[in-house]
C-alpha cells in the first residue's frame, strides 16, 4: 500500500472518527481468554482515532509511540503499551460496515494481536464481519481501481477459445464456459 492515492479525491471530514457503539466492549468480550491479547488490561484508555491523509491507500493502521524494543519489552513483560493511534481512512465514512470491521481489525492489533493470523481474522470477523464485496460500495470501488490500472483486461481459453472481460483481481482457475484449467 502506502501513496500511489488510490482513495485520494475522498473529502477529509471535518469532524473526529467515532468508535462504533458497543465494538470495545465486543472486541474485549472475544478476547477474554486469549493469551496473545497482553495489551488487553490497558487499551481501552490507551487508544486515539484519527483519520489517515485522504492519499494514503489503507483502510486504517494501528501505531504504537513506543519504538519496537520498548514495544516488543512491553509485550514480554506484560505491561502497559503507552499510547496506542488507530488512524482509519476518511473514505471508510462511504460504508459502515467496512469502517465497523476496519476499525476492530485495528483495535485488536492495539490490543497486541500484532500479526495477522487466523485467530485475528476469526475474532475481528466474530465481532465485525467482513462485509461481501456485493454490499460494499467501497470495496466495489477499490476493486474498480486496482482492475482499470492492470494490463489484462480479459481472459482467454486456449481451449475452446471463449473471451470474457476481466471482473476479479485474481486469475481464474478455468474457463467460464468449458471448464477446462486456464
Amino acid at each position: 500500500m502506502g501513496d500511489s492515492g488510490m482513495l485520494g479525491d475522498t473529502p477529509m471530514p471535518e469532524h473526529e472518527p467515532y468508535i462504533p457503539d458497543g465494538v470495545i466492549e465486543q472486541s474485549l468480550a472475544v478476547l477474554s481468554g486469549v493469551t496473545d491479547a497482553v495489551f488487553m488490561p490497558w487499551i481501552e484508555d490507551r487508544i486515539n482515532v484519527i483519520w489517515l491523509e485522504a492519499n494514503d491507500d489503507r483502510l486504517g493502521i494501528t501505531r504504537f509511540e513506543e519504538g519496537s524494543a520498548e514495544l516488543n519489552r512491553r509485550r514480554r513483560l506484560r505491561l502497559d503499551p503507552g499510547k496506542v493511534t488507530i488512524g482509519l481512512h476518511p473514505a471508510l465514512l462511504e460504508d459502515e460496515n467496512l469502517y465497523r470491521h476496519t476499525f476492530v481489525h485495528e483495535f485488536l492489533h492495539a490490543a497486541g494481536l500484532t500479526l495477522h493470523t487466523p485467530l485475528h481474522d476469526e475474532l475481528t470477523n466474530k465481532v465485525a464481519p467482513t462485509p461481501k464485496m456485493s454490499e460494499s460500495p467501497l470495496l466495489q470501488r477499490l476493486r474498480d481501481s486496482v482492475l482499470g490500472d492492470l494490463k489484462v483486461k480479459s481472459w482467454s481459453c486456449k481451449h475452446c477459445g471463449y473471451t470474457w472481460d476481466r471482473k476479479t483481481v485474481r486469475k481464474p482457475t478455468r474457463c467460464h464456459k468449458c471448464a477446462r484449467p486456464l
